[in-house]
């Protein structure tokens, strides 16, 4: 399917967005939507006849485990709803823990790549073909960008991205954002892993921006698109004609919105100067060649892994043998602040109640001793929690302003407001303190 040229949208820019000129189609982040309830701009979208394809981010396809089979419901619904020709998701784990090494099940926030190795890349196929199997529409797969890399890989990005596409028929939306992060971070070669991609597998492509700092590529999705990632996309547009491609930006969006616009325009006229051959995509979803189960100890084998350098890096644990320090460093930072931005975003209550500065410091310092086990809502409360009981917040109005906002969104469902249920959820909420 010929998508065109396309922008991810966000609440934050969704007038801009339906203003834009020459938009084809959209992106939208599969968890922040509910199919029953599309947002109007969503909805005004899909009538005026564009594209609206849900993004997901949070089903872990390259962790150890199988994916979840209501994630994977929730994103069927979300592709049914909007009617979408295809869903996308990426190659990197997102949990790790939980049965299979006898650890706490912890949660990174955030996309961590998976090793290219063999054991990884059976998990990976089988994961995928499941996904697959539960999706009414194709599946195309994102590769991340990185801080780091595993030690003692067996494949290129290339060779690991082709085999899959080889295993599974799966289709590709390649990031040539995160094609230029490797290469800053990691020494990889843009030119050499297109070279070694299967492009007609290729769904569509992402343009987004980031920053340098201190020999490290950020990849932010908060800044412009630089020079460097524009000549990715030139060099992949030679080789082959995407279906589609797509401006990402996710925070700090310009005052002037029309830069986006612009952006846009500039990543249509990159596509348009090269001279490669149309991608042949296929009409439908190719059958997956049969393949037997994956070994349960390869499984095994990656989930202890896995969960022992999320453990270095949101539970402080020793970092596993092998890996560069200093950047697992770096990205345990980059987590713990992402971790800040988004609590902030989903319970903004919390920085007016501390201040901004405050609750910064606050919130670093909590996570740097209590890992993430679940969402971001319950990230929040669970903050919250720990400073009324640690005494750590010293003014009266506000430890009384966030005992409030703790009481009221605490538990299964919102307090009934009733003199008596308020009475003692306070009763046991005094009694955990000690007071």
């Amino acid at each position: 399917m010929e998508l065109g040229t396309g922008i991810g949208w966000r609440p934050e820019i969704a007038d801009a967005v339906e203003a834009m000129p020459g938009i084809d189609w959209v992106e939208a982040v599969a968890e922040n939507l509910c199919p029953g309830h599309l947002p109007d701009s969503l909805r005004r979208l899909r009538e005026r006849g564009v594209t609206v394809v849900p993004h997901g981010v949070s089903l872990g396809l390259g962790g150890a485990d199988r994916p979840d089979e209501g994630r994977l419901a929730d994103l069927a619904a979300c592709a049914e709803a909007l009617a979408a020709p295809l869903v996308t998701e990426h190659i990197a784990f997102v949990r790790a823990g939980g049965e299979r090494t006898a650890s706490p099940l912890l949660e990174a926030g955030h996309l961590l790549p998976v090793p290219r190795t063999r054991d990884a890349l059976d998990v990976l196929c089988e994961n995928v073909r499941i996904a697959q199997d539960a999706l009414p529409v194709p599946l195309a797969v994102e590769n991340i960008a990185a801080l780091f890399g595993w030690p003692g890989e067996e494949l290129t990005e290339g060779q690991f991205l082709y085999e899959l596409v080889e295993r599974t028929g799966v289709r590709l939306l390649i990031d040539v954002a995160n094609l230029h992060t490797n290469h800053v971070n990691r020494g990889e070669d843009p030119a050499k892993a297109l070279a070694e991609l299967p492009v007609e597998a290729i769904a569509y492509v992402h343009v987004a921006g980031g920053f340098e700092r201190d020999g490290v590529w950020h990849d932010s999705h908060a800044h412009p698109v630089p020079p460097a990632v524009l000549d990715v996309l030139a060099e992949l547009a030679s080789r082959v004609t995407p279906p589609g491609v797509l401006l990402e930006r996710d925070d700090n969006f310009p005052e002037d919105l029309g830069e986006l616009g612009r952006e846009v325009e500039v990543i249509r006229e990159t596509v348009a100067a090269g001279s490669g051959p149309r991608a042949q995509a296929p009409s439908h979803r190719p059958a997956a060649p049969a393949a037997p189960p994956v070994d349960a100890a390869a499984r095994q084998r990656l989930a202890l892994d896995q969960a022992a350098l999320l453990s270095a890096l949101v539970a402080g644990t020793p970092a596993p043998e092998g890996f560069d320090r200093a950047r697992l460093a770096v990205q345990s930072r980059a987590l713990a602040a992402k971790r800040a931005d988004i609590v902030a975003r989903v319970a903004p209550e919390l920085p007016l109640i501390l201040g901004e500065s405050t609750y910064r410091s606050l919130f670093l310092g909590y996570a740097r001793r209590h890992a993430m086990t679940s969402g971001y809502r319950r990230d929040a409360l669970d903050f919250a929690e720990d400073l009324l009981l640690a005494q750590r917040v010293q003014a009266t109005a506000a430890r009384r302003e966030l005992t409030h906002w703790w009481l009221d969104r605490s538990g299964p469902r919102p307090l009934s407001g009733r003199p008596v249920a308020r009475a003692l959820k306070s009763a046991a909420f005094a009694l955990r303190r000690g007071i």
